[in-house]
């Protein structure tokens, strides 16, 4: 067996390569790795320098031993079923022993000649070889016997196998007894208890037999009573009506006498009557048994007739007359007849049916419910609500609404449940709505929300994703509302809600957080976190949603990513490489850099997030945005989070309801459906929904304009109510302030949330004495009603994207109304505080402009007091104000009335001259009191 390489020949005499490398080396055989080749000639020079090496080594050259040592794992199962590792170890030891040569042996062995040596060479190298294959032959016998050491541990482990089978097999046998005498106890026990049960129901059944038999009995005695009270009251009418009596009957012409009626023909008309038709003669057969009991007189049929009348089965029945004061029945009972009484029999067999398939139900009553379906509720007729209704009082129709109290009392009479449900809940009032639990969750887009500072890039950055130009479309810059858009990339579908990032739009930041899934939270790396910033901040950590960080304008050179970091870190956004759960992405929507790992990283939380939604289902979502289009009508910006909104859906939003009539993407394209996490506008409302209203999808129209209706009138009365409360609460504030300025404003815009925020952020300008009266704020055009309320109420009108129409502008120019248009938020909101500034009252402060020493005190009898006094500092002049000062102490304050220099009235007199002064209505002056001399002067304020 030739080796070929170092390592194999390593391998083979169990040393390692480095060793081998090394009596290589030493034998005078070059070779630098183990993987250098090895030929014959190299083997036997190794061996020569071995044997060479041992002989002048070794004390003892005629013995070789040889050492071998092996080990091996046994892998062993213990009774307890757990395996055990075995580690075994063979030892091999041989020993090689020369025979000792004789001197003569040794004397030819040194006479041999050098071939005899070489032969002698030759055959130790078989014998190492020899050697070689005898190692070879103990690897063989060394597996062999590993083999049958494994076989023997199979089989063992095959004998406890069977062992743990067999013990297992008597234990579920001992089981299957053991469960085999308690069924057999638990049938017996349930032999006993049934053996009790059918006691106890034929005890019932017989008790029940009993009081079924006695109130049979009662029953029969109590027929038996009233068919007895019912003949003598008979026998006494029949008698009654036999007496002779005096009947007054007109004239009539005289008729040809028809013979008496016999036995016969009374026999005859006595089946016409069971059919409810009059006899030939025109008399029945009680007239003809009347005959014969008043002994030949005349008694009028119509009369007892009216009194008399077969029932159903052809028995004499009394019937009541409507002078009866024992109460009558119906019209056509008192009519007489066998149809009334057959009527009576249907009905109560009717009845009876209906008591035995009775299954009480749970009924929810709303707000208000037309008759004829709380009957549906019930499933029963709508007579028999009406009929239960007049018993308590009421006569209504079967499309009458009830009230909430009276319907509950209806459903209780009937024997049901009444349940209070609200008419705004959908999924309460109607039940023929389809839950979206039913149907299967499939995997959604994630909805992403931009938000930040104003001009930190919110759009720009949106815009790169989208590949189109936004920003540069939006009034100065700066995002007036809510933008919508879902993008295709190469990871998946995102939906991205653009927010405005200025302070007037706290309220669509805050609705962008409530609908999002992950926010983006973005802040400029030259301008770092502003107040906007920690307000979406805290819309988003209210909303409990994830935030990944975009550090937006990273390629500019003065960019300082680490310093956002940290201030984000003081709000508490703490990026994954401090031990936060917030990613940090350094992007630029000019360069791309960063755009891919932020999406990267909103997927990656999307996928953490889990996000399903129902698609073959109802849908539901929210209103972003809403405006009222001139040639489309209502338009709203919804966005759809579970089920699937087609055209031609009837849509219930808020307050609002109506029919998909159109539906477009955010590129104006027609679409006739769209799924979870996809943003649409949609037409066909009734009226303009509030933003951030949620929407669903209903099956019946009627039910969305109820729903629709009540909740707008509940909010109307909610608004009364606040604006009644507000007018209670302040009224003796403002009596004791005073008149309040007021600035009456109405606002109409062109998108519900831009009128919403330019609504709030001018009711903030509002001061103790001005105040921002907002008399009315829509969502169009200015329309001639607006000019025309503007003028009822001296309001300005402020245009915000819109314009006023033709006959609008007319109407305005004629009558002075003031419109002003704006599309940035701010100019609107700067110009209404420089309004608000000029109707202010302005500030007035005191000047002191002299002091005056009154150093003589003259009295003249026209004119009056007069100071003569030395002005000290300062000037005086004519028409300003004093303070009289004695000791230091202000005295009286009062206007100057006349100032004097000898005995010329004077403007004006200065500093270092005296002067004659007369102060207005004011006369106890005396020497060495002071006059300080001061001027009132205007100033303008702003707020």
């Amino acid at each position: 067996m030739s080796l070929n390489t170092v390592a194999e020949f390593a391998a083979e005499l169990k040393k390692t390569p480095e060793t081998l490398l090394e009596q290589l080396k030493s034998a005078g055989v070059a070779k630098a790795t183990s993987a250098d080749p090895l030929t014959e000639s190299d083997k036997q020079k190794l061996l020569s320098f071995l044997k060479a090496s041992h002989g002048a080594e070794g004390a003892d050259r005629k013995k070789i031993t040889l050492t071998k040592k092996s080990t091996s794992e046994i892998k062993q199962a213990d009774a307890t079923g757990k395996a055990r590792t075995i580690q075994v170890e063979v030892r091999k030891k041989r020993t090689f022993i020369q025979r000792d040569e004789t001197p003569a042996e040794a004397a030819a062995q040194a006479a041999r000649p050098a071939a005899e040596l070489a032969r002698r060479e030759e055959e130790a190298r078989l014998q190492v070889e020899d050697l070689r294959k005898q190692e070879e032959a103990l690897v063989t016998e060394r597996k062999e016997r590993e083999e049958r050491e494994e076989l023997v541990r199979r089989e063992r482990e095959a004998e406890e196998r069977a062992r743990a089978y067999a013990e297992a097999e008597a234990a579920k046998v001992r089981q299957e007894k053991e469960a085999k005498k308690e069924a057999a106890a638990e049938a017996v026990a349930a032999q006993e208890a049934r053996v009790s049960a059918q006691a106890e129901a034929r005890a019932k059944a017989d008790e029940e037999s009993r009081q079924r038999a006695a109130e049979e009995a009662a029953r029969a005695k109590d027929l038996d009573e009233r068919r007895r009270k019912a003949l003598a009251e008979a026998e006494a009418i029949r008698a009654m009506m036999a007496a002779p009596k005096k009947v007054l009957v007109a004239k009539k012409p005289e008729e040809p006498k028809k013979p008496a009626a016999t036995t016969a023909d009374a026999k005859k008309a006595a089946p016409a009557a069971k059919d409810g038709k009059p006899a030939a003669g025109g008399a029945t057969a009680n007239a003809g048994a009347g005959n014969r009991n008043g002994g030949g007189k005349e008694v009028k049929s119509a009369k007892l007739s009216s009194s008399w009348a077969n029932d159903a089965n052809g028995k004499k029945k009394e019937i009541k007359t409507r002078g009866d004061s024992s109460g009558g029945v119906g019209r056509s009972n008192w009519r007489g007849g066998p149809r009334g009484g057959r009527r009576g029999n249907d009905r109560n067999d009717q009845q009876q049916q209906q008591s035995q398939e009775f299954r009480q139900l749970e009924i929810s009553v709303p707000e208000t419910i037309t008759v004829a379906e709380l009957a549906h509720k019930m499933a029963i007729k709508a007579s028999e609500v009406i009929k239960s209704l007049m018993k308590m009082g009421q006569m209504v129709t079967i499309n009458q609404p009830l009230d909430q109290d009276t319907a509950m009392i209806v459903v209780e009479e009937m024997g049901h449940v009444a349940k209070v449900a609200a008419l705004d809940d959908p999924e309460a009032f109607t039940a023929e709505e389809v839950s979206n639990s039913e149907a299967e969750m499939i995997s959604r887009a994630p909805v992403v929300t931009v938000m930040g500072h104003v001009d930190h890039g919110k759009t720009s950055l949106l815009d790169y994703i989208r590949r189109t130009k936004v920003a540069s479309g939006e009034a100065g810059g700066i995002t007036q509302h809510i933008g919508a858009y879902h993008v295709q990339t190469p990871r998946g579908m995102i939906t991205f809600l653009d927010t405005p990032g200025h302070e007037a739009f706290t309220a669509m930041r805050a609705r962008g957080a409530k609908s999002t899934d992950i926010v983006i939270l973005v802040a400029a790396a030259d301008d770092g976190v502003m107040p906007q910033t920690k307000e979406a901040i805290k819309h988003a950590k209210a909303a409990g949603v994830p935030i990944v960080v975009a550090i937006t304008k990273s390629d500019k050179p003065d960019a300082n990513p680490d310093r956002v970091k940290q201030e984000l870190v003081v709000e508490e956004v703490l990026p994954e490489e401090y031990g936060g759960d917030s990613p940090f992405v350094s992007v630029s929507s000019k360069t791309g850099q960063g755009i891919d790992e932020l999406l990267e990283q909103v997927l990656l939380q999307a996928e953490v997030l889990e996000l399903k939604a129902p698609v073959d289902a109802a849908a539901k979502g929210l209103v972003i945005e809403a405006q009222l289009d001139k040639g489309r009508g209502t338009v709203a910006t919804v966005l759809v989070q579970s089920g699937t909104l087609k055209v031609g859906d009837i849509v219930l939003a808020g307050q609002t309801y109506g029919r998909v009539r159109a539906m477009l993407d955010e590129d104006g394209k027609q679409t006739k459906e769209a799924g979870p996490s996809i943003p649409v506008e949609i037409q066909g409302l009734n009226e303009v929904p509030m933003a951030g209203d949620d929407f669903m999808v209903l099956s019946d129209e009627r039910r969305a304009r109820e729903i629709a209706t009540y909740r707008a009138g509940k909010f109307r009365n909610t608004k009364l109510a606040k604006q009644q409360a507000a007018k209670l609460e302040n009224m003796f504030a403002e009596m004791s302030a005073g008149d309040v300025q007021t600035l009456p404003i109405i606002i109409k815009a062109d998108m519900q949330g831009s009128q919403e925020a330019l609504a709030a952020s001018l009711l903030k300008l509002s001061t103790e004495e001005i105040k921002v009266q907002l008399v009315y704020s829509g969502v169009g055009g200015i329309s001639e009603s607006d000019v025309n309320l503007a003028l009822a109420s001296k309001a300005i009108i402020i245009g915000f994207n819109v314009r006023a129409d033709a006959q609008a502008r007319k109407t305005a120019e004629g009558n002075d109304v003031d419109i002003r248009y704006y599309n940035i938020i701010y100019d609107a909101v700067d110009e209404v505080k420089s309004a608000m500034s000029g109707m202010l009252a302005p500030e007035k402060r005191e000047e002191i402009i002299g002091m005056a020493e009154i150093r003589t005190v003259f009295v003249a009898t026209k004119i009056g007091t007069i100071a003569g006094s030395y002005i000290t500092q300062g000037h005086v002049t004519r028409n300003a104000h004093f303070r009289l000062l004695r000791d230091n102490v202000v005295i009286y304050t009062g206007e100057i009335e006349s100032l004097r220099r000898m005995k010329d009235d004077v403007k004006e007199v200065k500093e270092g001259f005296e002067c004659g002064i007369k102060l207005k209505n004011y006369n106890d002056i005396r020497e060495n009191d002071m006059l300080e001399v001061f001027e009132i002067k205007e100033i303008a304020r702003t707020l």
